[in-house]
């Protein structure tokens, strides 16, 4: 899994030249094979590597794209303008991307594509404070809007951060690592992404040849706790089933295993290979319509060509589904369940 680390300058340009590459972008394109006339949605609009590729795969498509972040929606607008009329960019969360279609006099569309998680400008911005790797305020908001991470480290009840860690982070050591924070915000507020990143280091040890830094997963999951990452996939991926028409696809790219394990669930549950409880029977599962016909079989992974040129693709997988013309469900209760933490008596599995 680990390769010989390259020179910095080496790696700041490739992480330069990966800043605008869409992961799994021919792959996306032959899930959804945007090809005629119709509308396609952007929901995580970003740098706006889809977008264009969607406007370029279907010339005579519409396009919708999405952000929440201000940031994102200022950079698109050249990218807008080039379009001549085809494409509307529209600042909000993909979780509510059939209100803002609706919003936008659109009922249904042809194709969706969901690109989950932080996007590369905001990591590479230090003052977004999304990376460790770059010393900056303690933020990790996506759309400038509510609590930042510092709130969250600095006022979150050691039990409940042990929790945000653990299970939105992954990280194992997750109760030693918020007791650390815990005696350190009595000294004083942590404020800068440093600042945390040294605490967490002191706590979670690297392992032997491995290239993932200690505080990886302590940041994973104040990130996902702060934008409420899961929640919005679980709302986003019940809106785009919502908003398709029939033979329209839906195209998912994640890239850790809460995101994936999440939209695994959704698409098994939706085409017939598992079953989903009853919401007249409680605990009895019984098969529900089928709204979503497989694309993908299993999760499509990237090439190794593209990992060399994108490191950040390493982690990624794409799933994808088709639409029947089978009425929406009732939300799924057990991704709901997935997205959100568990009841606090679950602490005692933690180290």
């Amino acid at each position: 899994m680990s390769r010989t680390p390259r020179p910095p300058r080496n790696e700041q340009a490739r992480n330069e030249q990966a800043r605008h590459i869409p992961v799994l972008l021919a792959e996306v394109l032959s899930a959804l094979a945007p090809d005629r006339a119709g509308l396609a949605v952007d929901g995580t609009f970003g740098a706006g590597g889809y977008t264009r590729a969607l406007l370029d795969a279907a010339p005579e498509a519409q396009v919708i794209a999405i952000d929440r972040d201000p940031t994102a929606i200022r950079a698109g607008a050249d990218l807008v303008a080039a379009a001549n009329g085809r494409l509307r960019l529209i600042q909000g969360r993909f979780g509510d991307l059939d209100t803002l279609l609706a919003e936008q006099g659109e009922a249904q569309a042809d194709w969706v594509v969901l690109d989950i998680g932080v996007s590369s400008m905001q990591l590479d911005e230090a003052h977004r404070g999304f990376s460790f790797r770059q010393d900056g305020p303690l933020d990790m908001r996506m759309g400038g809007e509510g609590p930042t991470a510092a709130d969250l480290v600095n006022e979150t009840e050691e039990g409940m951060l042990a929790d945000i860690l653990y299970h939105f982070g992954e990280e194992r050591r997750s109760r030693a690592v918020a007791r650390a924070i815990v005696e350190a915000r009595r000294r004083a507020p942590i404020e800068t992404t440093a600042q945390l990143a040294d605490l967490v280091a002191g706590v979670v040890r690297p392992e032997p040849g491995s290239p993932i830094h200690p505080a990886t997963r302590s940041f994973q999951g104040l990130r996902i706790a702060v934008n409420d990452e899961l929640g919005e996939l679980v709302r986003g991926l019940h809106a785009a089933e919502r908003v398709l028409r029939p033979g329209g696809r839906l195209a998912v790219v994640t890239f850790h295993s809460l995101e994936d394990r999440i939209v695994k669930q959704f698409f098994s549950a939706r085409s017939g290979r598992a079953a989903q409880a009853s919401r007249h029977v409680p605990g009895v599962e019984q098969p529900a319509p089928k709204s979503f016909r497989p694309v993908t079989k299993g999760p499509v992974l990237p090439s190794e060509a593209e990992t060399e040129i994108n490191p950040r693709a390493r982690s990624a997988k794409l799933r994808a589904g088709e639409r029947t013309d089978g009425p929406p469900p009732p939300p799924l209760t057990a991704i709901e369940t997935l997205a959100s933490l568990p009841a606090a008596q679950g602490r005692g599995t933690r180290r």
